[in-house]
């Protein structure tokens, strides 16, 4: 018999026993204390619905004038928001939008690779790369973080990764869950490994506005790889999903830098690739530039809620000796070092079913199988409190 799936669809789809055990408690309708929610339109934040809703009414959206980048005016308000925060000059002909990042790096591998093609990522990341990936028939390979008073790319380890299929290596800064941002000796490290061996750099910046306060001298520094030489081609991804707390209107973008020539194809490749799709819709490109003023409104909050939790974690720490915090300089996520007694997915399942606490087990985002969870920061601080309580006493009766 002929096989009727593809192959890149074929993924394990049986539950895990830490899907299974929260839908059981879910199930039986028991109140949880959930430290793993990260939907920011869900943890109580205000919304200034006025400040933009009507944008999305405007009546030239009623009217199909297509480009495949997307609206000149929308892009131009992307520009703007790197001018505003970073200082950057960004070309609005050098930004691409799109519906997501996910979106954004669906069609960056296809512009960089061929099937079975190669791409690096760093270790411990957000496990969606897995799936993108698959589908798209790349292969992603790892290259490792490594934690040292602080996370640290092992370019060593990077270097040794390379291999003939090799055609681009992914930055996720401040990477997510770890928070960390990627050091300036460092950056031009990537750069000049990519320059050297013609590879791309794709670096995910929708945590770049979310430096915490606790490290002023990070928070006032310009991290965005929109800035600079750009001595390889670089492509830089955010959208409104982080940058205005605003997943549902699935708006990002795709802004490209690199040598000349490069570029040039580059560009050329990629508007067509999106006109491919034209998958960005009319109102949501003319609402744009509302939607990224109304960031002032939701990072204030965000950031006051994530270094309260921050505060009432590390308060809670400082009374016993089993949990440790590692340091983070930014995002929504906090990471922990426990006791390997277990998995970190048993352990989990632990906390899930006596103490009605949900956690992330580490190894979800590529961390060692036992000691590690991770939590949100944005979670109202009173459930966040109770959750790191109820974390602390399930490790002091070990």
């Amino acid at each position: 018999m002929p096989q009727t799936f593809s192959a890149r669809t074929h993924w394990d789809l049986q539950e895990t026993a830490y899907a299974a055990a929260v839908r059981a408690a879910r199930a039986q309708s028991q109140p949880l204390l959930d430290l793993t929610a990260s939907n920011p339109t869900t943890c109580g934040f205000s919304y200034d619905y006025a400040a933009w809703g009507a944008a999305l009414c405007a009546p030239q959206s009623y009217i199909y004038d297509p480009d495949p980048r997307g609206l000149r005016s929308a892009r131009e308000a992307v520009a703007a928001y790197y001018q505003q925060g970073t200082g950057a000059v960004v070309d609005p002909d050098a930004i691409t939008l799109t519906t997501s990042t996910s979106e954004a790096y669906s069609f960056l591998f296809r512009l960089l690779c061929d099937p079975g093609d190669e791409i690096l990522i760093a270790q411990p990341s957000y496990p969606l790369f897995d799936f993108l990936a698959t589908l798209d028939s790349v292969r992603l390979i790892p290259y490792p973080l490594f934690y040292d008073h602080g996370w640290h790319i092992d370019l060593a380890a990077l270097r040794a990764a390379i291999t003939p299929r090799t055609r681009a290596m992914v930055v996720v800064q401040p990477n997510n869950p770890t928070g960390h941002f990627t050091q300036a000796q460092e950056r031009r490290a990537l750069e000049a490994i990519c320059a050297e061996q013609g590879l791309a750099l794709i670096v995910d910046e929708v945590f770049l506005d979310y430096a915490h306060a606790a490290h002023p001298e990070i928070a006032s520094r310009e991290f965005s790889f929109a800035t600079g030489e750009h001595p390889a081609l670089t492509f830089v991804l955010s959208g409104l999903s982080k940058i205005s707390a605003l997943p549902q209107m699935k708006v990002a973008w795709i802004v490209s830098h690199g040598p000349q020539q490069k570029l040039h194809e580059a560009l050329a490749r990629l508007e067509v690739i999106a006109d491919t799709f034209l998958s960005m819709n009319a109102p949501l490109q003319h609402a744009l530039p509302a939607m990224l003023d109304a960031r002032h409104n939701m990072q204030r909050q965000i950031r006051a809620r994530t270094q309260a939790n921050l505060a009432i974690l590390d308060e809670q720490l400082r009374q016993q000796d089993f949990v440790a915090r590692l340091h983070v300089e930014a995002g929504w996520y906090a990471i922990l070092r426990v006791p390997a007694l277990a998995t970190a997915e048993e352990t989990a399942v632990q906390l899930l079913q006596r103490q009605h606490v949900l956690v992330h087990p580490g190894n979800f985002y590529g961390m060692p199988v036992q000691g590690w969870l991770v939590v949100s920061l944005l979670p109202r601080e009173e459930e966040f409190r109770l959750g790191v309580e109820r974390i602390a006493q399930f490790f002091d009766q070990k």
